[in-house]
């Protein structure tokens, strides 16, 4: 590994992937927010903790690939391209939203910054990410679809179909696992028989890694080379990334099964405190400059929230669009 932060990337990407792991944070902070007032209902699930991956992730694949996530998918659609506001706004539930409010916060969908889509169904993006692969490697179209997912979702069938089949048809799927040790409440190691995640895919015969999800220049490495292995042989390729959820599941769960030492270990790794720790110690960005990034990324959160909250809700005759028949 590089010995400064320097030797991999230029100052902008790096301050950029600060700028996206920051604005991911506040966004999500304030959709906790927003949600203890009454303005978004249903299910949220917050991202805090888990930056570097989506930030590292996507800084490395290619704007034609596909991404597709679970249900906990705000900051992979912000940073593909959506615009927070109009991400907000959908969580609002408001005709303005990313997909016109009918998707909500688990729903969320930006085909054309190729994202396609969150899936509430845990385990739902498996069988459609083997399918997107197949129609891209069909049409000779040289995507990579790159698909995140929780280890919680590891058990479901379409994990174990997906990868079957994305193996026997030589599919290119880049499988990414955000292994945050839960799947709500429960412990990995209470609920499989083979801990080390990764290790699963041998079954498969699809190569693996084990990656520090706290590191976005590890993820984006990882990443990078993991994409394009799989762009010139056109096979699958599994990436574990050992990460940590700093909220519970969802905004109902107070997360009492995890000590507060636990929490304190994987809090003292925030991957945004340390990203901010280096750029000063490497001489790549001051204190002032960190404090401008944060005040433009909490001016933009602060912006979306105006915006769903001034923009109207949808109209009566929306029931009737976006249906097949």
């Amino acid at each position: 590994m590089a010995d400064t932060l320097r030797e991999l990337l230029s100052d902008e990407e790096l301050l950029g992937f600060y700028e996206q792991m920051v604005l991911c944070r506040e966004f999500e902070e304030s959709c906790a927010e927003q949600y203890s007032k009454g303005h978004i209902t249903g299910f949220l699930h917050l991202y805090s903790g888990q930056e570097a991956v989506a930030v590292g992730c996507t800084a490395a694949l290619q704007p034609k690939d596909y991404i597709l996530s679970a249900y906990r998918d705000h900051a992979q659609a912000i940073v593909r391209g959506a615009d927070p506001k109009k991400v907000m706004a959908e969580l609002f539930g408001k005709g303005t939203g990313l997909c016109k409010g009918k998707g909500g916060s688990m729903h969320l969908f930006a085909p054309q910054f190729n994202f396609m889509g969150g899936y509430a169904i845990v385990g739902g993006q498996f069988p459609i990410a083997t399918g997107l692969a197949w129609a891209s490697q069909l049409l000779e179209e040289d995507r990579v679809t790159a698909c995140f997912f929780g280890d919680g979702s590891m058990n479901q069938g379409t994990f174990h179909e997906s990868l079957n089949w994305s193996r026997l048809w030589d599919l290119p799927v880049l499988f990414l696992c955000e292994n945050n040790f839960y799947g709500i409440g429960t412990e990995v190691h209470r609920a499989s028989a083979q801990a080390a995640l990764h290790r699963r895919t041998c079954g498969y015969d699809i190569p693996s890694e084990k990656v520090d999800g706290m590191d976005v220049i590890a993820m984006y490495q990882a990443t990078k080379r993991a994409a394009e292995w799989v762009r010139e042989r056109q096979r699958p390729y599994f990436i574990e990334a050992v990460t940590y959820r700093f909220r519970g599941h969802s905004m109902s769960d107070p997360a009492k099964y995890r000590s507060s030492s636990e929490t304190d270990v994987w809090k003292s790794r925030d991957p945004i405190v340390n990203l901010s720790r280096r750029l000063l110690e490497e001489g790549i960005a001051t204190k002032e400059r960190l404090d401008e990034i944060t005040k433009r990324c909490l001016t933009r959160v602060e912006e979306s929230v105006r915006f769903a909250e001034e923009s109207p809700w949808p109209e009566d005759a929306e029931v009737w669009e976006d249906i097949y028949v």
